[in-house]
């Protein structure tokens, strides 16, 4: 595994939590759901963390457990930090929907006669071979 989330270490091959480093990740859960900013909560829960790294911590799906990590976070605290991430972002027009487009249908057929050995260098003997390959578009059967 080439990296491990900040409050685990690998101990025998398993995840363990690191009861230090989950104590930080607590308090930063808890600051920002009294109201901090993201940035001030992790920096009074002892983190030096940017905003974009305190965000994606604070979103980090490993707290709540898996098959590989053990919980640090519950998922009521984790859920509740969510909802007041979003609140806050959309209150400051920082999440935003993307239109759909709707991408024209091109379908495309491809043939290609049988290919012949013609050259003993393999490079020139599939250039010889894609330049037989045809494409047609096809519109509306």
């Amino acid at each position: 595994m080439a990296h491990i989330p900040y409050g685990y270490k690998i101990i025998d091959g398993k995840a363990v939590v690191d009861e230090e480093q989950a104590e930080n990740i607590r308090n930063f859960y808890k600051g920002y759901i009294s109201g901090l900013a993201l940035k001030v909560a992790a920096k009074n829960a002892g983190l030096k963390l940017y905003h974009s790294s305190a965000g994606r911590m604070l979103r980090n799906r490993h707290y709540l457990g898996d098959d590989f990590y053990p919980d640090i976070i519950d998922k009521e605290i984790f859920d509740k930090a969510e909802e007041i991430r979003i609140v806050r972002a959309s209150s400051l027009g920082r999440i935003r929907e993307l239109e759909k487009q709707e991408k024209p249908e091109v379908r495309v057929r491809f043939t290609m006669p049988k290919v012949q050995l013609k050259y003993t260098d393999p490079f020139e003997q599939a250039k010889y071979a894609y330049g037989l390959i045809e494409s047609e578009v096809i519109e509306n059967e």
